[in-house]
């Protein structure tokens, strides 16, 4: 076969011999090596050694002498690229059966795991203990105030003689919250049970005890009378006429009951406590207590620790006695000390009984721990009982100090007449604040009551701690998730609260009244520091939720 076949004719590029020869037996390798003589045409990049190309193996590599070969390049693979998909393809696609059933297994779950956590509120709602409201009587929910009138009458410095000066405070002490009177020393206490009247010639005549009974109740006051240490049956040893000091009692009850008496109040060591005599005044109270504001009410006195089962029976008839009236410290003739004070408060806060109890004082202590006990009684559970013995003033405000028993006066230094009437701002301040908290918080009216003991011995916050100093006595009102933390300092010293005395009550809470009266908004727990002599009622909340 001739070269000449390789190349077209007309070709302006020229090849030698020598040249082409390598190139044929290469193409005839490659292509067809039984037909090298076939002509066919040349490749694209023949003699051409640039990008694309390699040296023939065994040949020269000079420029004269070398020819490329073509270079064998694989075919690029083609990558799928996702996009998404569009409105259309998105429609229809959720138009198909799949799609349908996967939403309605969706909606169904949603409805179902709904009505599941609707129904599981229910039932913790239903289930969970919620606080029952009590239903209280009027002489639960009210506030006594011990007076004796004959001794209102000797503090006044004009018109001694009269009881007007009595009636035109009574306005005032219902502002302050008082619910009702209880008028002691109205009887003589040496008179025959059969001649049962009013004693005492500055109180006047009859009609001037009638006529304060009138304007208690326009005022709206109730009275209760004080029968304590009368003797009411008389001699017991009469046989020809045994049962004619029961009916002149009974008489006389009718007649004081008309007058719109609320109750009366007896001592648990007067022989008119018993089961017989009590279920006499019931029957009279049933013809007088037609309306529930109008029920008449049995008081007793406690003069003891414990209150003695009722004469001539074997058991305390909780139905015929509506109110214990239990003394806070016991009688003494001289001023208890701080130790002496805690010692009593400890021992009645641990103490609990079966009638509704109403708190008084009872016994002396010092000016400074008036104030206290005051916040004592009117918080602890039952009917604060407080006992007027300070002057009072027709025409200024009523100077509110309760501690000391029946007919002290107060011994302490003469102070100025400012420092006095700041006193008595304080005071009445103090006593209307508790009261008005009283009547409107559920917690302080029939919550339930939890002694707190306070260890003074690991309260390493105090600087001023004293091995003697009585401990800080505390205890909680609670109704519901509300709570009322009561804090009392007894002693002489200054005492901080450890953080880790009461770790599961609530850190934060405001002040709602202190015996200085000068603490406000809100306070924490871990800071509070108390002050000699000093009560301090707290409303917890949770830190961040109150507003």
């Amino acid at each position: 076969m001739s070269l000449k076949h390789l190349f077209k004719p007309g070709s302006s590029r020229k090849r030698t011999g020598a040249s082409v020869l390598p190139i044929c037996i290469l193409v005839v390798h490659m292509a067809q090596p039984d037909k090298c003589s076939t002509p066919g045409p040349m490749p694209l990049n023949a003699g051409d050694t640039g990008y694309g190309s390699v040296t023939a193996p065994g040949l020269s590599s000079s420029v004269g002498d070398s020819e490329s070969a073509p270079l064998l390049i694989p075919e690029p693979e083609v990558v799928q690229q996702w996009r998404p998909l569009s409105k259309q393809e998105l429609e229809v696609a959720a138009g198909g059966p799949g799609w349908r059933r996967v939403r309605c297994y969706l909606v169904l779950m949603f409805w179902l795991a709904w009505l599941a956590m609707l129904a599981t509120s229910i039932a913790i709602v239903v289930k969970s203990p919620r606080p029952v409201p009590t239903h209280l009587k009027w002489w639960q929910k009210s506030l006594f105030y011990q007076l004796q009138p004959d001794m209102f009458m000797e503090a006044q410095t004009e018109g001694s003689g009269s009881i007007n000066a009595l009636c035109e405070q009574l306005p005032y002490l219902r502002s302050l919250g008082v619910g009702a009177l209880i008028l002691e020393g109205l009887f003589d206490k040496e008179a025959s049970p059969l001649n049962v009247t009013v004693t005492g010639e500055s109180l006047g005549m009859l009609p001037q005890i009638e006529h304060l009974l009138r304007e208690s109740n326009k005022a709206g006051l109730k009275v209760v009378l004080d029968f304590c240490e009368l003797d009411l049956l008389g001699p017991q040893d009469v046989a020809d006429k045994p049962s004619k000091p029961s009916e002149t009692v009974q008489h006389a009850i009718r007649f004081w009951l008309e007058q719109g008496v609320a109750g009366f109040s007896i001592c648990d060591t007067d022989a008119a406590y018993s089961e017989k005599t009590l279920l006499m005044w019931r029957s009279v109270f049933k013809e007088f207590s037609s309306e529930e504001e109008e029920e008449r009410i049995v008081v007793v006195k406690q003069t003891g620790d414990v209150l003695p089962p009722l004469n001539n029976s074997s058991q305390i008839n909780v139905t015929l006695v509506d109110l214990v009236m239990r003394s806070i410290l016991p009688t003494s003739s001289h001023l208890l000390s701080a130790q002496e004070v805690a010692d009593a408060i400890e021992k009645r806060l641990q103490t609990t009984g079966d009638i509704w109890p109403s708190w008084t004082v009872g016994g002396k202590a010092s000016h400074d721990l008036k104030k206290l006990l005051l916040v004592l009684i009117m918080t602890l559970p039952g009917s604060p009982a407080v006992r007027y013995d300070e002057e009072m003033d027709q025409t200024q405000n009523v100077s509110l100090h309760f501690a000391l028993s029946n007919g002290e006066r107060n011994s302490d230094p003469p102070e100025s007449h400012a420092d006095k009437e700041k006193m008595k701002r304080s005071a009445v301040a103090l006593f209307t604040s508790l009261s008005h908290s009283r009547a409107r918080e559920e917690a302080l009216l029939y919550g339930n009551f939890t002694f707190l003991p306070f260890n003074t011995s690991s309260n390493s916050n105090s600087t001023l701690f004293s091995p003697t100093s009585p401990p800080i006595l505390a205890f909680l009102r609670s109704w519901g998730c509300v709570h009322f933390l009561i804090l009392l300092n007894v002693g002489p010293e200054r005492h901080a609260l450890e953080p880790t005395w009461a770790p599961s009550l609530p850190q934060a809470g405001v002040f709602v009244a202190s015996t200085g009266m000068d603490r406000l908004g809100s306070t924490s727990l871990y800071t509070l520091e108390l002050q000699p002599h000093e009560a301090i009622v707290i409303k917890l909340f949770e830190a961040g939720s109150y507003s």
